[in-house]
């Protein structure tokens, strides 16, 4: 189901240029496709998040992936830019009840001194997802147009979400609580009161901003270049997942031979490194292994954020999932906001130099205030 989910996530990029001509809509405004995904997602995040711990999260899931599936599909014949944005909105509301509630799930169900590695091979999942959307999605963009990736993907979602119906039934991974507001509040408010939760949010807000909101204009970048084939735009994108997948398979290694700290202080310098060769504008082959090494360095750090979220609660875990991928996600949703205006403004360059110093100084902040609560439990340190 993860996996599923996570083909949606950037199946669109690459395509944007082609549904910008076909519709006649300026490319900047089509871009907002994305911000029209995750502003959503992030929004709903609290009450699905919510709707996890109370009524079950293999449920949640399961409506999720065939809503989001449902939605795509109905993409794949839209007549206006209207109807597409308001699907990719339905599809953002729903999405967010899969990837991060199967986190939730793993800090259920492991304990907390495997959780670091369970989480990364879970993310090799989703990684793979995302790789592969962004790779199939730009070789069915220039095959059969852009309608063809909403219709492939969304069948294929469908799909796994019936599969999973039958497969999942009767398995539960946390007991359902009984619903009250009190407990609700109750829940967040144990998120809120450990003060790593504002370090945790706040980090990957930052992230969402200055290096996911960059993606919807890859292929515009490209274009740039007088590149102007979608799959080639595919396989940039498809370098982040890749750098993703070498982080979620070395986890292992790094967690025994590195100290927490310093992973995130290498993942953030790596991250800086890949933005500041990404507004040199290079040729598409070498942003292939820059955006490699852009995803690298992200995981490294965000892997690191999130096990300390599955720690801020160990009753409200849903709770403090929802809010790690709501901060997340806004974060997406005003990154290409940001971008469109800057790049407008101030051109491609200083926009995107401003987010590797961004990035930089929250992988410092991240190693300098976060540590683990419990004495004795040191996740991602080294003998």
């Amino acid at each position: 189901m993860v996996f599923a989910s996570t083909l949606f996530t950037r199946a669109v990029d690459p395509v944007i240029p082609k549904i910008a001509a076909d519709l006649a809509i300026d490319v900047k405004t089509v871009a907002l496709l994305s911000t029209a995904f995750t502003f959503p997602y992030a929004f709903v995040q609290p009450v699905l998040g919510t709707i996890a711990d109370f009524f079950g999260k293999t449920r949640l899931m399961n409506i999720s992936l065939a809503i989001v599936a449902a939605a795509t599909l109905v993409c794949a014949v839209a007549s206006d830019f209207s109807i597409l944005v308001a699907m990719r909105i339905v599809a953002g509301m729903l999405a967010g009840g899969i990837f991060p509630v199967g986190i939730a799930m793993v800090g259920d169900l492991v304990p907390v001194r495997e959780r670091q590695v369970a989480i990364g091979r879970l993310l090799a999942v989703g990684l793979t997802g995302n790789l592969l959307g962004a790779t199939i999605s730009g070789v069915l963009g220039d095959l059969f147009g852009w309608r063809g990736v909403f219709f492939v993907i969304g069948a294929f979602g469908l799909v796994v979400a019936a599969i999973a119906y039958f497969a999942f039934r009767g398995l539960q991974a946390a007991k359902p609580k009984d619903f009250n507001l009190a407990a609700v509040a109750a829940g967040f408010g144990s998120v809120f009161s450990d003060p790593r939760a504002k370090i945790c949010f706040g980090a990957v807000f930052f992230e969402g901003i200055f290096i996911h909101g960059l993606f919807p204009y890859v292929a515009l970048l490209l274009l740039m270049t007088g590149v102007t084939q979608s799959s080639y735009a595919g396989l940039v994108l498809a370098g982040f997942g890749a750098g993703g997948i070498a982080y979620a398979l070395a986890v292992g290694v790094l967690v025994a031979r590195l100290k927490e700290r310093m992973l995130m202080v290498c993942g953030a310098i790596l991250a800086a490194i890949a933005l500041v060769l990404v507004a040199l504008n290079m040729a598409w082959y070498v942003q292939c292994a820059v955006f490699l090494l852009l995803g690298l360095g992200f995981y490294m750090l965000h892997g690191c954020i999130q096990v300390h979220v599955t720690e801020l609660s160990d009753t409200a875990r849903g709770a403090a999932m929802s809010m790690h991928s709501c901060t997340f996600f806004f974060g997406q949703a005003i990154g290409p906001i940001y971008y469109g205006f800057t790049f407008s403004h101030a051109g491609t360059t200083k926009p995107i130099l401003a987010g590797a110093v961004v990035v930089l100084v929250v992988g410092l902040i991240c190693a300098r205030f976060l540590r683990h609560r419990r004495h004795g439990i040191t996740l991602a340190e080294g003998p």
